[in-house]
Order: structure tokens, then sequence, then C-alpha cells
């Protein structure tokens, strides 16, 4: 009766006053009509008064044991049983509700009810109750939730997104995998926002002027199917499938499904790519199948092979590939590809004429989803190339690039191996340390060309010294180290007397003739060390203790020789530190006129003493500071004392003329002029007053240079002297060219005079030669009276030595001068002047 409008109350109390029954006889036949069931309740009694068969179908009853029953009987709910209380109390209003009633088989039926109450006159009181079975529409109702339920869970298990809108483009259903997809807030889906969900789907698109024309298109035609792909701006690549939706044969709405196709299309991309790589890779690749029989080969595989791919498709793959043992792999890569699921080893493979050349396979194994081999793939790759690169690059690694000789590395491992077979057999072998001597001249003069010329023939001449079991290494520069197997120091001396036999005959290079000498060093093992490290450095030792000895020669190494080095470094430390730390101390040897007995001048000579090593000699630590180029240094330090000393003693009148000797390497040093310079012009000693004593070793190297920088001296007053003359390189040339003013005998010359006819004879000439190129002389170490005679009665100028006095310290010079009473000799002394 759900929708039924309430039927008009009947008013018995017309003239006619019907009683009770005949209210019941009056609605009997109505009631009967209806198709809901319809039951009368009495008011009072609350009884069922009538009922209609619809009312016996629907309880499952008879109307003889409904009619009088109590309708409490067939309440079931609350509501029910209050509104029949209510009726008891006369307070009851119509009802119109859902409920449930009891049948007489005890279920329970849903039904819609209405009850209404009806005046039967005489203050009788009947209540309508029209019931109408739910039954069926709750089935139907549960039936529809179901599929809706079912549709909603297939909606959703889907791996698509799916948005359904009606033909307006209303939103009338969607998926999550849709939101997920898009990406769309939760908040536009909670909401119900449509333009915000186009909206935002518009502007996740990266084309979206071309987007909004297929949704207009869409939209204009609702019968439209369509397919499209669009990309977002998050990286998501969807596919889009529209389809319109239909209702007995009419559009309704439209279904959209969005899949993303990202993965898809990439590896559509890969496989597109792989059949590319496949099809241009340089290595050949044969696929086979799990019997190893080939299905599928590239073009790389046909030169390889020599085969088109029709020859070699069904062929066994062990037949192309030298891998097998019969038609299969042999057993141990059989054995990898079961248990590592792949092998890798290089073969030799054989070409159609009979050549072969290396290959690196890797044969892999392919697996189902089973994990059943399927496939198997061979990748191989041509080393042939690569081989021969490999051979350069250890060449390269192990060989000297300009001598082909082997290099230190080689040598490093050839004689840890020596070393390993010496300590198993308990033989020895010797190692010989060979530098070229004074092969950077060649360099400076001729060219690197040129001396790389010279170490490749050297190379050459090495090895023919050598035995087959011997070895040979180049070091760097004009370093050579040679390994001689099982040899003892006789053996030793025997290949060392060669080499320098072989090294002596002249060499001609590029049309030119000229020598060359080497100096080598020998170490012997065990007596000479043990371990590589120390049998080189040994031997290098050795070489340099025989270049001290003249070069040209060999040397067996001795204990000492690494003791004296370790002086040497020690002596060099402490140098630099006495330096540092005012160590170092001047000492003045007077100067003496021979016409006048004067003292005109004073050499400053060096002293050092220690507090570790004690006092050490100039002849012992001055050839160490020049061979580490501490020279220079000290050098300096000693000329601004000297002419800080000769300062103090003029200011004091006593005006001697200060002698210091200058070392080559400060002589050539760049800017040593004008630092000398720089010194004079803050001190108020006269430039004449300093004298620097050069060996003649100084004046024949680089002579243009040489003479350049004499005249710069002179040029700034300071007087000029050549030291221990006739010792060295004694030339006239450059006495007469050179800008010199003194000459020094050396004491060798004078030591032994008058008894010595040859030094007699060699002082005479020196002092006549200096007197007929003006110079003046002075004569070092004269220790006697008759020396001092035979000086003065040859024409010598001056004198120094023990018969003077020996080195004094600067406080005791001025008072040895005041003591024989030479102070305030003339300054004019030079006889050029």
């Amino acid at each position: 009766m759900n929708g039924t409008p309430e039927p008009p109350s009947v008013d018995f109390s017309a003239p006619a006053a019907f009683c009770l029954e005949t209210c019941i006889a009056l609605w009997q036949p109505l009631i009967e009509g209806l198709i809901e069931a319809v039951w009368l309740v009495d008011a009072a009694e609350r009884r069922i008064l009538a009922v209609n068969q619809a009312a016996e179908v629907l309880l499952a009853s008879s109307r003889e044991r409904l009619v009088g029953r109590p309708v409490l009987d067939l309440a079931s709910t609350p509501e029910d049983l209050f509104f029949w209380e209510d009726v008891a109390a006369g307070r009851a209003d119509p009802l119109l509700s859902e409920t449930l009633l009891r049948r007489d088989d005890g279920a329970l039926v849903s039904v819609m009810r209405r009850v209404s109450a009806i005046s039967c006159g005489q203050g009788g009181q009947v209540f309508v109750v029209g019931i109408g079975d739910q039954s069926a529409h709750r089935a139907v109702e549960a039936e529809l939730e179901k599929l809706v339920a079912e549709l909603r869970a297939t909606l959703e298990s889907t791996a698509d997104g799916i948005l359904v809108t009606d033909l307006e483009g209303a939103i009338r259903g969607f998926n999550r995998r849709f939101a997920e997809l898009w990406g769309v807030p939760e908040a536009l889906l909670t909401d119900r926002d449509d333009a915000g969900v186009y909206t935002w789907m518009a502007e996740s698109v990266v084309d979206l002027v071309d987007y909004r024309e297929r949704i207009r298109a869409i939209r204009d035609n609702p019968l439209l199917e369509a397919s499209d792909v669009w990309a977002l701006r998050g990286g998501k690549i969807l596919e889009r499938v529209t389809l319109p939706q239909y209702a007995r044969g009419h559009p309704i709405g439209r279904v959209y499904s969005f899949r993303d196709i990202t993965q898809r299309l990439a590896d559509e991309k890969r496989l597109k790519l792989a059949a590319g790589v496949f099809e241009a890779s340089l290595d050949a690749i044969f696929v086979a199948d799990a019997g190893f029989r080939i299905v599928a080969v590239n073009p790389t595989c046909e030169q390889l092979a020599g085969r088109c791919a029709e020859d070699l498709v069904g062929k066994p793959l062990t037949g192309c590939l030298a891998i097998c043992s019969g038609e299969r792999p042999i057993q141990g890569i059989e054995q990898a590809l079961a248990q590592d699921g792949v092998w890798q080893g290089e073969i030799l493979q054989s070409r159609d004429d009979g050549s072969s050349f290396p290959c690196l396979v890797s044969l892999v194994r392919v697996l189902d989803e089973e994990r059943t081999p399927i496939h198997h793939i061979a990748f191989v790759k041509d080393l042939s190339e690569s081989v021969a690169a490999r051979e350069r690059i250890e060449q390269l690694a192990y060989t000297d690039a300009l001598t082909g000789l082997p290099n230190r590395i080689r040598l490093t491992e050839r004689i840890a191996f020596a070393i390993e077979l010496a300590r198993r057999d308990g033989i020895g072998f010797a190692v010989l340390f060979i530098d070229l001597d004074r092969f950077k001249q060649i360099n400076d003069s001729l060219g690197h060309a040129f001396g790389d010329l010279v170490l490749v023939e050297v190379s050459r001449r090495i090895k023919g010294c050598l035995r087959q079991v011997d070895s040979t290494a180049r070091l760097g520069g004009d370093e050579f180290v040679l390994l001689l197997h099982g040899a003892d120091g006789s053996g030793a001396e025997k290949t060392a007397r060669r080499l320098l036999a072989a090294m002596g005959q002249p060499l001609e290079i590029d049309g030119m003739k000229f020598s060359l000498s080497v100096s080598v060093g020998i170490a012997l093992y065990p007596e000479d060390g043990e371990t590589l490290d120390d049998l080189i450095k040994n031997a290098d030792t050795a070489m340099y203790h025989a270049k001290e000895c003249g070069r040209g020669d060999f040397r067996f190494y001795r204990r000492q020789m690494n003791i004296d080095l370790l002086t040497r470094m020690k002596v060099d430390h402490a140098m630099r530190e006495a330096l540092k730390a005012d160590g170092f101390r001047l000492v003045y040897q007077p100067q003496v006129d021979l016409r006048t007995d004067r003292i005109v001048g004073a050499e400053a000579l060096l002293r050092w003493t220690d507090p570790s090593l004690g006092t050490i000699a100039p002849s012992d630590f001055i050839p160490i500071a020049e061979e580490t180029g501490f020279i220079v240094p000290l050098g300096d330090w000693v000329l601004q004392e000297s002419i800080r000393q000769a300062e103090a003693w003029q200011s004091r009148g006593l005006a001697l003329t200060m002698s210091v000797n200058v070392s080559a390497a400060q002589f050539h040093r760049s800017g040593f002029v004008e630092s000398l310079a720089q010194w004079l012009s803050g001190s108020t000693l006269a430039p004449g007053r300093l004298e620097l004593e050069l060996t003649e070793s100084i004046l024949i190297q680089n002579v243009e240079d040489t003479l350049a920088r004499l005249d710069a001296l002179v040029d700034l007053g300071v007087r000029l002297a050549i030291d221990d003359f006739g010792t060295g390189y004694s030339s006239l040339a450059y006495l007469k060219r050179f800008p010199i003013h003194k000459l020094k005998i050396d004491r060798s010359f004078v030591c032994d005079i008058p008894d010595d006819q040859s030094d007699c004879a060699i002082a005479t000439a020196i002092i006549n030669m200096a007197l007929a190129l003006n110079l003046r002389v002075i004569a070092e170490g004269v220790e006697n009276t008759i020396q001092r005679r035979f000086l003065m009665d040859a024409g010598c100028d001056e004198i120094q030595g023990y018969l003077i006095t020996p080195a004094l310290a600067p406080e005791a010079l001025v008072p040895f001068a005041e003591q024989i009473g030479l102070l305030g000799a003339p300054s004019a002394l030079d006889r050029s002047e």
C-alpha cells in the first residue's frame, strides 16, 4: 500500500446507525477486492474482526484461525507492540512504515503496512491494517546490490582505470585505479567535483590543446568509439579507450578505460633496440635451443662462420664453435651452465682456410618460468685485435720504448725470481749497475735525439756482452741494470771487463765518431743484499764509487761505501742546520807583501764544528756541499760575512783586501752579480777591497757567459784572482782575454821548493808569465824562510802560509797586525794601478 492514497474516513453516525457487525459486513466485500492483505481490528478488544484472502496467503493461515485472534500475535517488532498499546490507551495515530510479520509457520515477512482508524457509529472504532508484501522487492534489491558489488569488485580488480559518465559528461562512477593513474587528489573525488576532476586531467596532459580537441569530438558524437594515447607530465603514458554506454538500444553515457602503457612502450622500445643490437652487434650471437641446435644467428655470425644463416640454422652449435665433445659441449662447460647458468672462456676458432684466431665465448642458459632450459645464447667476440693490443700493452708495460730492453717492472720480476731460485738451489747471482759517463754533455751539446741514438747503440753493445740466461734492463736516462744468473765475483768481473772493452770502442752515429765510457757497480747475492732494493741500491752505490775514482771502470760493492754515503747524508743535513743556527765561522789568513813585509790582505777560510760530528775539515764538507748544491747558500753567507768583517776592520783603520773563494755553482748562478752588487751597496767597504778567487774550471765553462760576468764584476770595482793556478786547465788564451788581476800559485808547487826542481821551474814560470801579463802573483802554503827567499828572488809579489801565521779569528787579526807593526798599510799595492 506504499504510495496508495489514504482511504477516506467513513462516518457511521448517520441516521441509519449501523452496528459493528454491519460495518464488518459492509467492509468485507471491499477488502476482498484488494490485492494487498487487509485485516480489520477491533479498537477496543484489539482483535482481528475480518481478513481478506490476500491476508490468508500472506500469513499462511486460514480466515478461521485469524478472525478473533489478538492482533499482538502478529506483531514482531517493538514499534508494533507500542502502537497497539497506544491503541488500547486511546491515543493511536495513523501508522505507515515497514515492519516484520510473523507467519504461522514462524517465518518473518518484510512488509509495508498502513494502519488507519475508522469510526463505526455509537462510539465504535475499527482499525484497517493494510499490508504490502516486500519480500520480492527486497529480493530484487538484494540481487541488485549483489550485482552492483560484483560490478564494483570487477572494476576495482581490473588493471585499467575506469571512468563512467553520462552523455553530458557528469561522472557516474570510477574505480581507484583511475584515480591512481591520473593522480587525482582525494578531495576532488570525495567532493564529487566533476569540473575539478576534468581540469586536473587536462592539466596533467602534456599536449593540452590536442587533448581538449579530442574530448570535444567525443562529446559531440555520443556513438563515437575511440582509442588514443596521452603522455602525462609526470612521465606516464596512458592509453585511453572510450565506448558509448547503451540502455535499451539507446546511448545513455560513456565508459572510458585508461591503461598505463609506459612499461609496455619501454619494453617494446627495448625489444626493438635489442633486435637492432642483435643485428648490428660486432660480436657474433648464436641462439640455440635446449639441445644446442641453432635457431637464430646475427650477420656477424655469418661472417665469423663463413656461412649464411640458412646453412647455420638447425645445425649443432658445437659444430660452429670449438667447445664440443661430439654434439654436446665439453663436460666442464655443461657443468658450469647447470650450476651457474653461464660459462665464459677463450677458444681458438678455425677459419675455412685452416688459420685460427682467438675468440672469447660467453655461453648463457635461458630458463622459462618453470626454470626449465629453453635456449642457449653464445656471444662470440673475435679477440685478434684485443690480443695484439694486449701484447702491445704488455710490451709497453714491461719494455723500454726506446731501446726495447726490459724496464724496471720486468727487471723487478726477474730479480725476484732469481732470488727465489737462488734460495731454493743455493746459488748466487750478480747485479751490475751501469751509468754512462758524461752523457749529459752529449744531450746538451748534440740534442736529445742524438742522445737517444747513443742509448740504442749502447743497449746493443750491452746485449752483445751477455749470455742468453742473463738479463739487462734500462731503468731510465742513461742507467742500465744487468742480472747475471749463477755468476760469482769472478764471473761478474769478466762481464764488467767485456762491457768496458765493448764501450771503449769508438761510436759512430750520424757520421760522427766519438768515444764513450761507462762506470759499473757490482753487487753479489747474497753477500751484498738479500732483497731486490738492497741489491740495486748497493750496485748503484758501487757505480758512484767507480765514478768518484775516475770513471770508465768498475767497482764491487763494499759495506764501507754505504757508510760513506750515510756520512755524506748526515753531513749535508748537519750543514743545513748549522747555517740556520749560525754554526759556521770564518777565520782569516794574512797575505803579506814580500817587498814591504806588510799585511796587504787576508783570505777568508770557512770552519765548522758540529755538536754531534765534531770539527769537520773543509776538505770533507766542501765537496759534499758542492755535490748537493748547498755550496750556493753557504757561499753567499761567506761573501756577506766577509764583506761585513772587512768593513769592521776598515772602521778600525785596518784597510785590507778581503779574498774570498767562489765556487763554480755560485758564480754561474743567475743573479750572482746583482746580489753581490746589492751587498756591496749596503756596505761602506770599497769594492776594490774585495777580491774573488776563482778556479780555472770556472773560466772554461760557457766562455761568453763567463766573460760577461767577469766584466760585470770588474765594473763593480771587484778584483779577480785565479786560485790554484797551474793545477787545472791553464791557458794563456783566457789569461789574455779575461780581466784577471792576480794569480795564486797552488801550495802543491810550493811545498817542495827548493828541493824539487820541477816545482821550482813551474813556480818560476808562473811568476814570469804574470810579470809579462802585468798581473800580481801570490803563493800559498809558504812554511819556511827558504821558500820565502826563493819566491821573493823569483819576483813573487805576495805570500801566505804558516811562515806568517795560521789562519786567525777575526778578533785576533788586528792585535797580530799591531804586534808586528803593520797596522795602516798603504792601500795602493797593485802594480797595475
